[in-house]
């Protein structure tokens, strides 16, 4: 008998209603002689209800309780689900992360999962019944509730099936697929029938929101395909697989953006060896992620450097780096949080040469300045004003023949 494991998202769930809808797709698909692994989220919004309520009582959470609150999120949409599927007739079994068990590392808020036990999943399959699993938490090495960070159940749906040795793991969200680029800023971009895991991973870091990166590199690393759809309708989604020579033969799969980015100088750096760790060694103790780095040669032996951070985190590394850079002697640092980061992506890229000109081309004509550059081997990466956010994204999606009619 086939076996899938199906992970439903918040909108998904997000009343009772809803929770009935699903558990009858649920079941429908139980019915093709199919067994069947339901991984929920907590509903809309209850995650922020709660991170509100942990927020009023103590201002900065403390990790560990903030991690049994949110918790309890999942708690709620497993067990109605498991009723709703008993009262139609179906026996089903509620786990959270601590029941299965899903073992994590210790690290409350963005926990990794180390193993996931198969022993009580199987035996409710093997007596024919349908497993509900929490997703997004789990149980740390001490016995502490632990949970994955925003995105999680992805992470927690696509582990499962991996363990579990699955034929197929589907996402259902409230979009019916990846779409080329945010449909709505661009209103020609079109679903992807299949995508590779590489673009998908790339897609995820850089700002599309439609799976959670960990989800990604998950089914990459186990070869796990993957069917992001709607629960909203039964239209086919996007199937992320493992990449083959149709996939080749497009040139740029997606444009995606993102506005969580924030820029830092610090000018007039002495240039010699250790200065960049100096600079770098305290920030990624504090836990923020360094994305682009660009540093520009003056003379006399110094120079300037300038990177990104999350914008979150900007001010908090604006504070480290200013430490740092009267400790060195640079001049001065300044940051910047009025920028975007707009990329295009695609396998065919690996194949193909000029499509880092023809970006800065379309970028270039639509009167766009181009701040800072990365790439890698299937993505171009550019650090634009935020204010040409939308402008930039639908020029390139129209540039590089993505919109709808273009491919057919």
């Amino acid at each position: 008998m086939a076996l899938i494991v199906q992970k439903y998202g918040g909108v998904s769930v997000a009343n009772c209603d809803r929770i009935k809808k699903v558990a009858d797709r649920v079941i429908a698909s139980k019915k093709q002689d199919t067994d069947v692994v339901v991984v929920l989220s907590a509903m809309a919004g209850e995650t922020d209800r709660l991170i509100d309520l942990a927020g009023q009582v103590q201002p900065i959470p403390d990790p560990r309780e903030l991690d049994v609150l949110l918790s309890t999120g999942e708690q709620t949409t497993i067990s109605l689900f498991a009723m709703a599927l008993r009262e139609r007739g179906f026996k089903a079994m509620s786990f959270l992360g601590h029941q299965v068990p899903i073992e994590t590392d210790p690290v409350h808020g963005r926990a990794r999962i180390h193993d996931i036990s198969t022993k009580r999943l199987r035996d409710v399959l093997d007596s024919g019944q349908i497993p509900v699993v929490a997703g997004f938490q789990g149980i740390s090495p001490d016995g502490d509730i632990t949970t994955l960070g925003r995105g999680g159940s992805d992470t927690t749906a696509v582990a499962v099936a991996v363990v579990l040795h699955a034929d197929l793991c589907e996402i259902y969200t409230d979009v019916d697929g990846v779409y080329t680029t945010d449909p709505h800023i661009c209103s020609t971009a079109r679903k992807i029938d299949r995508i590779s895991y590489d673009e998908m991973m790339e897609m995820a870091s850089l700002g599309a929101k439609v799976l959670e990166i960990r989800s990604v590199e998950f089914a990459m690393r186990y070869g796990m395909p993957l069917h992001v759809r709607s629960s909203l309708t039964d239209n086919p989604g996007t199937y992320v697989v493992a990449e083959d020579e149709t996939m080749e033969e497009v040139l740029v799969s997606g444009v995606t953006y993102s506005r969580n980015d924030a820029r830092i100088t610090i000018t007039k750096v002495p240039d010699r060896p250790g200065i960049a760790a100096s600079i770098f060694n305290p920030i990624t103790d504090a836990n923020i992620v360094v994305d682009m780095i660009i540093q520009n040669t003056r003379a006399g032996d110094l120079t300037d450097m300038t990177f990104t951070v999350p914008r979150r985190n900007h001010e908090e590394a604006m504070e480290i780096v200013k430490k740092v850079a009267r400790e060195i002697g640079a001049e001065q640092v300044a940051g910047d949080k009025d920028i975007a980061k707009v990329s295009i992506v695609g396998v065919g890229m690996r194949d193909h040469s000029g499509v880092a000109s023809k970006m800065f081309d379309i970028l270039a004509r639509h009167g766009i300045n181009i701040l800072m550059i990365s790439t890698s081997e299937i993505k171009i990466s550019c650090i634009i004003e935020e204010k040409y956010t939308e402008l930039a994204v639908r020029a390139l999606h129209d540039g590089f023949g993505l919109s709808k009619g273009a491919a057919d």
